[in-house]
């Protein structure tokens, strides 16, 4: 037998090996089996529920829940931004006992993992935000409720037994804007969250390719004019919403500066990537920052918000408390922001597959999931608390310039 008959023959029989069969099926499914698990106690990790939820959601809507801005560049970002740092743990620490829990403006919460704004989880499974808010609940985990929800602040605020905390989409109607935040504290929310990075629009390719394979008539809700689209939300129930298309392009910090003066609660401002505007917030008298690229879907930055965290925090670190969001997936995701200053971390995909796939009961294996990474990895490097955590943990990788 000669050399190429012999390579041949391996190649062969390590195509047919279990091993190999057994790498192959594990790198999309947990079940092991021809596809995506079937309840959320095989899944190994987060991404196990992705093929589930796939599979379960119509094409328009899974488009809609996958979709970055342009060619996913920026999505995809997020997720490789995390492997520019290394761990550097520490050894022969007394381990035993891991305390998770953080406070967020005097507030003491279990996890520093936030549950993140999404819009419209209805469109996900029946149940929608009230099951997110029940997981919630059951995990004790911060979270905030979208402006274009599927469901009421109220009923939201009621499900998860606590307060929560409302994003604010906001155009410079401002009696639309005083009602929104008027309605979101009178249901006890404890902070106001405004979304400042979709003044430009964005372009979700992703969304349309899939919603020309959805052969439902679903037009309003994939290819809308906004203020269409936001009539049928429940927290625009009452409100005359003018016509137009220019969602927030006029917003300025004149606009943030009024929103501060009629805010009783905290506000913060999501989709803050650049120190010197951090700095602008913290002079306008905002309370917090969530560095955020809208989970890639805002602008096609191709930058990842990990890499964007570290000006952040050196701008406004010791004035502002300091959330990030866009691409976590993994314990060490979250320890990796810590590490660099980020006070709590927001998740946004994943706890939609987990609805998507198995309701509330999904939601609830996603967060424990994360939970018990976080936690392993504060073991392994040595951290007992989050406070803990600080950059001493991390080394940079070698950037090719």
């Amino acid at each position: 037998m000669d050399r190429r008959e012999s390579r041949r023959q391996f190649l062969k029989f390590m195509a047919a090996s279990p091993v190999m069969a057994l790498s192959q099926s594990t790198r999309k499914f947990a079940g092991l089996g021809d596809g995506p698990i079937t309840n959320p106690e095989q899944a190994i990790n987060v991404f196990d529920f992705e093929p589930a939820a796939e599979k379960t959601l119509p094409p328009a809507h899974w488009g809609y829940l996958s979709t970055g801005t342009d060619d996913d560049g920026t999505l995809r970002a997020n997720r490789d931004g995390f492997d520019l740092y290394q761990l550097r743990p520490r050894r022969l620490i007394d381990v035993r006992r891991i305390d998770m829990s953080t406070r967020l403006f005097g507030e003491r919460y279990e996890t520093p993992i936030v549950i993140a704004p999404t819009g419209r989880n209805q469109a996900f499974h029946a149940d929608g935000e009230l099951a997110v808010a029940r997981a919630a609940k059951a995990k004790s985990h911060l979270q905030m409720l979208s402006t274009v929800a599927s469901t009421g602040v109220e009923d939201v605020t009621a499900a998860r037994g606590a307060p929560i905390w409302y994003q604010l989409y906001a155009r410079y109607d401002w009696e639309i804007t005083e009602a929104l935040v008027e309605r979101a504290e009178a249901a006890g929310c404890s902070a106001i969250v405004l979304t400042v990075d979709l003044q430009g629009g964005s372009n979700r390719e992703t969304n349309k390719r899939f919603a020309k394979l959805d052969e439902r008539e679903c037009t309003l809700c994939h290819e809308p004019v906004f203020q269409d689209y936001i009539r049928t939300k429940p927290m625009f129930d009452g409100l005359n919403v003018p016509e137009g298309s220019d969602y927030g392009r006029s917003l300025s910090w004149d606009f943030v500066r009024r929103l501060r003066e009629i805010t009783s609660v905290k506000l913060l401002i999501k989709g803050i990537v650049r120190g010197d505007d951090a700095a602008l917030a913290a002079e306008a008298g905002v309370d917090g920052i969530v560095v955020s690229n809208h989970g890639g879907r805002a602008s096609a930055s191709n930058r990842s918000t990990i890499e964007c965290l570290p000006e952040v925090v050196e701008a406004v670190g010791d004035r502002m408390t300091i959330l990030i969001d866009g691409g976590f997936r993994r314990g060490t995701d979250f320890f990796k922001a810590l590490a660099l200053g980020a006070d709590a971390v927001c998740i946004g995909r994943p706890y939609l597959w987990g609805l998507a796939a198995f309701g509330q009961a999904g939601v609830e294996a996603v967060l424990e999931i994360l939970r018990a990474e976080l936690a392993l990895v504060m073991r392994q490097a040595g951290t007992k608390t989050v406070a803990e955590i600080n950059s001493s943990f991390l080394a940079e990788r070698f950037r090719v310039q």
